[in-house]
């Protein structure tokens, strides 16, 4: 660890091409050292990444017709017909919102225990808090079903849903499924007790006369999906007690409260926990099932949402919808784990050639797999330009000889890799190459330079390895200082619109990144 760490800390910023594309890179070609560089990435075009697009935090994707749709915090939806121009449908807290707005006709019911100023608890700002909302068309009722959150504090909440006829709402609001954060003065107005018993409630969810957070969910984003047997489940919560898991009623949408079982793993009221407890950070479940990789993915967030927060996206995976899901350690985090070492983590905070800015806080993802096969992972990013400004990125993922997902580096602009593999001269050559680590702080991966030989070796001013490709694929495998790595090559546009080739890979629950030019 402390290797890599002094490897990933030289600021290895820019250079002269070298010239060697188009033949076979030699083994003895001179290696470059930092005193070579200057402050810049030169000969490098460069993106203004915070310029373009839209504001979509937590954003959670759909794909509706011929057209893509992201739902988002604070009552924000955008849609787009290629994943990278995206149009704002809704925006902000306001009776006109053509997508959210029919929730104020209804605020009475829709606000009675969390998410204003008038509920039975308060917000912690007297604003509204309409939170991380998740859309899918649910196929027996012939509706688009949005589930979403009204909240007031960091464990008082309430998990809702609303229906509309098109996926650009309105929708309207039917019923509150799940309460957090209620205490033994208050669950009388929560519906807790329509499942369990008083003794029952007031032994579990209350602790000290107040709600028990460490052993139970704050109810807010809710993820809801179909299981490869048309099953439909809710994946939800956010720290205090952990991921939580519950099945739904195709026919109404509303929930299916279980039977606890002996082991105590399964509560009636809150369904069976996935993840987490004891306030750890853990946030914005979604599970997507992977038919070709026969795999259920739960995506997570760690971190605190702000830009230096460590914000990152981490990745388990099941046989099944109930887990367990594990890392690639085959484990995950109990309650009260120090968890950066669990689940694999797909990116954080990171700067790579063609961002004038560094990506910061990459987190609260959505995924997909498109009518075409694609898989992307869809997220809100921000960057290190002293604010909390923040745009989401849709990046192609591919699936590795183990299983695993492999992040692409850059936003998608419409790549396709070469299953049946690139010539060598093609992937032989200098990379950029960024370790995501597996830190849960401000630190951004900066890259730094490697070579990948023909000969199949490794190196850089402080590091060394092997590489190979597999024959008549895309598949890879390249072991830097000791930690081996299984990816893909693809080859795709950088953020400013060059052509670049590219390889993402992981192991040991890092992802490593890299980009040639």
């Amino acid at each position: 660890m402390r290797k890599r760490k002094a490897v990933l800390a030289v600021a290895v910023m820019a250079l002269v091409l070298s010239g060697c594309e188009g033949r076979t890179l030699q083994k003895d070609a001179p290696v470059e050292t930092a005193e070579d560089y200057v402050l810049s990435y030169d000969g490098i075009a460069v993106n203004d990444i915070s310029s373009k697009g839209v504001a979509v935090h937590d954003p959670s994707i759909l794909k509706a017709g011929n057209n893509y749709y992201i739902y988002g915090s604070h009552m924000t939806a955008a849609k787009s017909t290629d994943l990278v121009n995206w149009e704002m449908i809704a925006d902000k807290y306001m009776k006109s919102n053509p997508v959210y707005g029919q929730i104020y006709d209804v605020a009475d019911e829709a606000f009675a225990y969390a998410g204003d100023k008038t509920s039975v608890i308060k917000t912690d700002d007297n604003g509204t808090h309409v939170w991380a909302p998740d859309v899918i068309y649910n196929k027996v009722m012939g509706k688009y079903c949005m589930y979403y959150c009204t909240s007031s504090t960091w464990n008082a909440s309430n998990l809702c849903f609303g229906i509309s006829d098109s996926p650009e709402g309105p929708f309207v609001w039917q019923k509150a499924l799940i309460y957090s954060g209620f205490n033994s003065g208050n669950i009388d107005k929560t519906d807790v007790l329509e499942y369990v018993d008083e003794k029952y409630a007031k032994t579990k969810y209350i602790k000290g006369g107040g709600y028990n957070y460490e052993d139970y969910p704050n109810a807010i984003d809710p993820t809801v999906f179909y299981d490869k047997d048309d099953r439909m489940w809710m994946v939800y919560g956010s720290w205090s007690g952990g991921i939580f898991l519950l099945e739904l009623d195709p026919e109404t949408g509303d929930v299916i409260h279980p039977a606890a079982d002996e082991d105590g793993n399964v509560d009636p009221y809150f369904g069976k926990r996935l993840l987490g407890g004891g306030h750890i950070s853990i946030e914005g479940p979604y599970i997507l099932y992977d038919p070709d990789a026969g795999y259920y993915y739960l995506f997570v967030s760690y971190g605190a949402l702000q830009s230096n927060g460590g914000y990152q996206m981490r990745v388990f995976r099941s046989d099944t919808v109930d887990g367990d899901y594990v890392d690639m350690n085959g484990v995950y985090p109990q309650k009260s784990a120090l968890h950066q070492d669990y689940g694999l983590k797909l990116s954080g905070n990171y700067k790579l050639p063609s961002l004038d800015k560094a990506y910061m806080a990459t987190g609260h993802n959505s995924a997909f797999i498109d009518d075409d096969g694609k898989r992307y992972v869809v997220y809100h990013t921000r960057f290190n330009d002293k604010g909390e400004n923040h745009s989401p990125r849709v990046h192609q993922y591919f699936i590795n000889e183990q299983g695993w997902p492999c992040e692409l580096p850059y936003q998608t602009q419409g790549e396709e890799i070469d299953e049946s593999g690139y010539e060598k001269t093609a992937l032989t050559g200098r990379y950029f190459v960024t370790n995501q680590g597996k830190e849960i702080s401000n630190y951004i991966s900066n890259p730094v330079i490697l070579y990948l030989y023909e000969d199949g070796s490794v190196s850089g001013r402080e590091s060394e390895g092997l590489w190979e490709v597999k024959n008549g694929s895309a598949y890879m495998n390249i072991t830097i200082d000791g930690v081996a790595y299984s990816g893909v090559f693809c080859a795709m546009k950088d953020e400013a619109g060059t052509d670049v080739m590219t390889f993402s890979a992981v192991g040991d629950n890092t992802t490593v990144w890299g980009v040639k030019y």
